[in-house]
Order: structure tokens, then C-alpha cells, then sequence
């Protein structure tokens, strides 16, 4: 699987551009700042800034142009709070954010189960009013230049999810969260932050407790090589994954359960590719209340 496949995701219908904050958003909604803790964050800032869009093909927002990344917190009471943060990193291919099906209503779940959420904005590709068009014109142009564009971006990405790991963790008292008890959860390219995340960290501040890849991106990845110290992992995938990515979620499986870590992956029949939050009358709706399940077996 090649890494342009990454630029396809999310972006299988045409967009169109709204100004605002996404419909999800409310007042009491905490924003958090990472430019001061990434690499690069204070340098760099894309033409036109960052954009909020809506997808003709869900209606849900999304978000492009991101160069300075951020989190979003959602917090539960504390009397509910289980002591558990997620960070939660939307996909859409490095050149969106599908910021409402695989964030913000992960995020809410998360709240309604007692679990502190941080909904990840991490550096895309930079795009102007209408990626759909330009992901498509780099494709026309060939593999190659899309690869090219994408790589840098790829590992921008990596280090604002080892941010945001840092950032929950050296706060941990401020959002009611147990330092032992943070993890990371990623849908497609957001897979690939996730997963890279128990892959790749470089100190105890940003390793994260444990990580679910949900329909990961893991190409980019050396899905053979253990961690030091492999944490937890869930995965999620369907059968009918347009993209295959199906088969690198067993390859990374093996490799923990190899190595007799401790592992979960489901693989539902059908559901397609991007299933996220939505209610499709498929067996891959279920994949929240396993990993639910799976969360409480492990503690967290």
C-alpha cells in the first residue's frame, strides 16, 4: 500500500467551505495550544489559515489547513471521572480532519463513560478552500509528487501526538487524570499517529498506556519491530476495508501477540472504511462497545 492511499481517506465527496467553529463545539469546551511543546509549531503557519468544512458526503464537519495544532478537551464531572484520558486523533487522509465522526462524537462517548477526551488538531497538508480539488489534482499528477508532498506532513503529525501525550500527562492533576491511564486512539491517518505513537515515543512523558489503531494507516510504520515496554492494544477493522487496511492490522497483531503483549483486534464482516461514530446497522457499530469492554478489562 502506497502512502497517497493515506490522502484518500475522508475525502470521498466533494466539500464545501463554512466559517465558524464546528456544530459540535460549545462554550464550555476547553482549547489547548501545542505550539509551544512541537517541533516547527511557531515557525510555519499555512496561507489562509486554518479552514472548518462540511462534507456533502456525511454532512459532518471537517477540518484542513491545520498548522498549528491543538487539543480540544472534553472533561467529565469529577464525581464520574474514571481517571482515564484519551487522546483522539480524527482521520482524513493528512490532508483533513474528519473532526465530527472520528473526534468530537468519540469524544462525547468518551465523557458519557466517565473517560477525559482531548479531540487532536494536528498538522495536515497545507490546502486551500477546496482540498477535495487539489487531492485530486496531486493524484492526477501522479504517486510520486503525492508522496513527496505528504512525507514531511507525516512526521509533523507524529510529534503533535507525542505532544498531546505530554502535554495530558504533565497535567494530569488539572484534568483529574491518573498519569498511568493515558492513551491514544486514531482512525485511519489517525491510525497511523496511534499506532506510531507505542511504536516510536522517546521518554517516559509521551509513551502512551495503551493505543487503538481503529482502521489504521499502519504502512508508514515498521510494523515488525516491538517497543520497549509494548502497552496495551486494541484494534478495529472490517473485512470489506476498501483499503486493506485489514491486513496491516494483522501484521502488527502478530507482532504483539508474538511476543505474548497483551492485544485485542476485532475484524467485523462489514462496515467498510470510515465507520467512526456512525450507526450503519452493520457489525462494525460494535466496535465502541468492545473497546469499551476491552478498556474496563485492562483497567482503565
Amino acid at each position: 500500500m502506497k502512502i497517497s492511499i493515506l490522502a484518500a481517506i475522508c475525502l470521498l465527496g466533494s466539500v464545501h467551505f463554512v466559517h465558524g467553529q464546528t456544530n459540535t463545539e460549545s462554550a464550555d469546551v476547553l482549547n489547548i495550544p501545542l505550539s509551544s511543546r512541537v517541533v516547527g509549531a511557531d515557525i510555519n503557519t499555512w496561507e489562509g489559515g486554518e479552514r472548518t468544512q462540511v462534507s456533502n458526503w456525511d454532512q459532518l464537519s471537517i477540518v484542513s489547513n491545520v498548522s498549528q495544532p491543538s487539543l480540544i478537551a472534553y472533561l467529565p464531572e469529577r464525581s464520574k471521572s474514571s481517571g482515564t484520558a484519551l487522546i483522539i486523533a480524527p482521520g482524513g487522509g493528512f490532508h483533513l480532519l474528519s473532526i465530527d465522526n472520528e473526534g468530537h462524537n468519540v469524544a462525547k462517548w468518551c465523557v458519557e463513560n466517565g473517560i477525559a477526551a482531548f479531540v487532536l488538531k494536528y498538522r495536515l497538508v497545507p490546502t486551500g478552500e477546496d482540498p477535495d480539488r487539489e487531492f485530486h489534482e496531486k493524484l492526477n499528477n501522479g504517486q510520486e509528487e503525492m508522496d513527496r508532498d505528504m512525507a514531511p506532513y507525516i512526521d509533523l503529525a507524529k510529534a503533535d501526538a507525542l505532544a498531546a501525550i505530554a502535554h495530558v500527562r504533565a497535567n494530569a492533576e488539572k484534568y483529574n487524570v491518573d498519569t498511568d491511564k493515558i492513551g491514544i486512539i486514531g482512525f485511519s491517518a489517525g491510525g497511523t499517529l496511534a499506532a506510531s505513537a507505542g511504536l516510536e515515543f522517546t521518554s517516559d512523558e509521551n509513551r502512551p498506556d495503551f493505543i487503538a489503531p481503529i482502521y489504521g494507516a499502519l504502512h508508514v510504520l515498521d510494523l515488525a519491530k516491538l517497543p520497549t515496554r509494548p502497552m496495551p492494544l486494541f484494534l478495529a477493522v472490517t473485512s470489506d476495508d476498501v483499503f486493506g487496511f485489514q491486513n496491516q492490522a494483522i501484521d502488527i497483531y502478530k507482532t504483539w501477540n508474538k511476543a505474548k503483549a497483551p492485544v485485542e483486534m476485532h475484524i467485523y464482516q462489514k462496515g467498510g472504511h470510515g465507520f467512526g461514530m456512525r450507526k450503519q446497522n452493520l457489525p462494525s457499530d460494535l466496535w465502541v462497545e468492545n473497546f469499551c469492554a476491552w478498556m474496563k478489562d485492562n483497567g482503565f
